[in-house]
């Protein structure tokens, strides 16, 4: 019994993880929509009075999207860290590394 209920609660764990990794893609995106739909112009007329239209007040959604689009990737490959295959690999490759070296060192001693 208490397996399943140590199961279920990695299953949550990650269902929460994949939820949350979703929940930021959707809001990346309607965000930066957002955010070049005002810089290229096509929503000017929609906007208030008061808001800048010229384009110099909208240099910074470049680096918006590219330093947001790094952590999204870094969240994506903290949630898919088990998936991918290269983690695997390196993960595997590591710990041969280290018991290779291990086994080195006690036989030095020898």
């Amino acid at each position: 019994m208490e397996n399943k209920t140590i199961k279920y609660k990695r299953a949550t764990k990650r269902v929460k993880q994949l939820k949350g990794f979703y929940n930021h893609i959707k809001i990346f995106v309607v965000v930066n929509l957002a955010l070049y739909l005002i810089k290229s112009g096509w929503i000017h007329s929609w906007l208030p009075n008061g808001f800048p239209r010229a384009s110099y007040y909208f240099d910074w959604i470049n680096e918006n999207f590219i330093i947001w689009g790094i952590f999204l990737v870094f969240h994506g490959l903290l949630v898919f860290r088990n998936k991918l295959p290269f983690f695997k690999n390196w993960e595997k490759k590591q710990i041969q590394k280290f018991m290779e070296q291990e086994s080195k060192e006690e036989n030095k001693y020898r």
